[in-house]
């Protein structure tokens, strides 16, 4: 589609300029495009191993609760669980992927997940804190992984929209208008050649 432009050289040669930025932003977001992709491959792989570890360790945890369910009486574990001593806190940073800015998950932790004494409790309870312990860090780490993977998903949708843009629109559209441009500058130039040669054959006549 023209642009709606004054046929001049002056806006011939900004028309050039805007082109060649356009090309040089087109091969930047392309290569962009292809990192983001390469980096989301990777950030699957690991989660499709990682969501693995973390459904296995849950298993493991669940099973263990229901061992020590079975060998300890009902106030006894309400008893050993109702006062935690054990503090979290979540400390989130960001680092930079192709500049978005993606989380990055680490716990803080004060005191012991096993608050209870041991006079009422099976060894089935400690064994079972011990793998929920295992399991939250793995949740953490999937946690993290799955906001960097939507974020760059995020990304990528953008960055695939702005390269279509400027492949299908912006570069096609002010590459017609140079040559829309040219062909306007070309006819001027030769309808300018065409009176110069009447009047020199007029003043020869004469």
């Amino acid at each position: 589609m023209l642009q709606n432009v004054n046929a001049t050289r002056m806006e011939l040669l900004s028309l050039r300029k805007r082109v060649g930025l356009a090309l040089r932003g087109h091969r930047l977001l392309s290569e962009k495009r292809d990192e983001i992709c390469r980096q989301l491959v990777q950030i699957a792989r690991d989660l499709k191993a990682l969501r693995t570890k973390v459904e296995g360790e849950l298993l493991e945890t669940t099973r263990r609760f229901m061992m020590a369910r079975a060998t300890m009486e009902p106030e006894h574990i309400n008893a050993a669980m109702e006062v935690p001593t054990k503090k979290f806190k979540l400390a989130i940073s960001f680092a930079s992927i192709m500049s978005v800015q993606v989380p990055e998950l680490a716990k803080e932790i004060e005191g012991d997940i096993m608050c209870y004494g041991f006079s009422t409790t099976s060894g089935e309870m400690d064994i079972a804190l011990r793998a929920l312990e295992r399991a939250f860090d793995s949740l953490i780490e999937l946690a993290g992984k799955e906001k960097q993977c939507q974020l760059l998903a995020t990304e990528l949708q953008s960055t695939r929209r702005r390269v279509n843009v400027l492949e299908h629109v912006v570069i096609p559209d002010t590459q017609e208008t140079i040559k829309y441009i040219n062909d306007k500058l070309g006819e001027a130039e030769r309808d300018n050649i065409s009176r110069l040669m009447k009047i020199t054959d007029i003043i020869r006549g004469e």
